[in-house]
């Protein structure tokens, strides 16, 4: 079966390339809608209809596949934390998250069977950033890396400098937790 990732995501690619998946990139044009509030349900809710929209466009091709749509948010103060909409607003982000811990929400979604059989999951970790400066936040917001992300930093990046610690799955943070996705496909198939 054909293995599609429903996500533009660079870190994304690389996670499942690193674990060994062979897959094609299809990258869902749907318009986000989200029903509640809390982060669980928004991340699973998100990444099922990123996943349904690509099978969507699969099933119009008649090729069967397996696809995965993923999302990630960060969780601060009773507050989502998606990708900021400008360099103002990654500071603000990065003022929120400086010197506290936060939680980091990746849902992920198969749809499979021609979209009849559709599985969702969430992973949370716990990240600790240490305090930075507004020195330190406006350099890191100059260097362009918070743009692409939830929460406007990236763990794996210039970033890790803040990091004091992590609680669960660091690749959940980078953006999807393989370990769970390759034992998740193995109960299912």
């Amino acid at each position: 079966m054909k293995v599609i990732l429903a996500s533009a995501s660079p870190r994304r690619r690389e996670l499942l390339t690193q674990i060994g998946i062979d897959f094609e990139v299809q990258v869902s044009e749907v318009e986000e809608r989200i029903t509640t509030t809390v982060p669980c349900e928004v991340v699973q809710e998100l990444s099922r209809q990123k996943a349904e929209a690509v099978m969507t466009m699969r099933s119009e091709e008649g090729a069967r596949a397996l696809v995965i749509g993923a999302d990630t948010v960060v969780a601060c103060g009773g507050e989502i934390l998606g990708k900021p909409k400008d360099a103002e607003d990654a500071m603000r982000m990065l003022r929120m998250l400086s010197g506290r811990s936060h939680e980091v929400y990746t849902g992920v979604t198969f749809v499979y069977d021609e979209g009849r059989e559709i599985y969702s999951f969430y992973e949370c970790t716990k990240v600790y950033f240490a305090p930075m400066t507004e020195a330190e936040i406006a350099e890191y917001v100059a260097t362009g890396d918070p743009m692409d992300k939830a929460g406007a930093y990236g763990i794996q990046g210039f970033c890790a400098r803040y990091i004091t610690g992590i609680e669960g799955d660091y690749n959940n943070v980078v953006g999807l937790p393989v370990g769970r996705v390759y034992q998740e496909l193995k109960n299912i198939f």
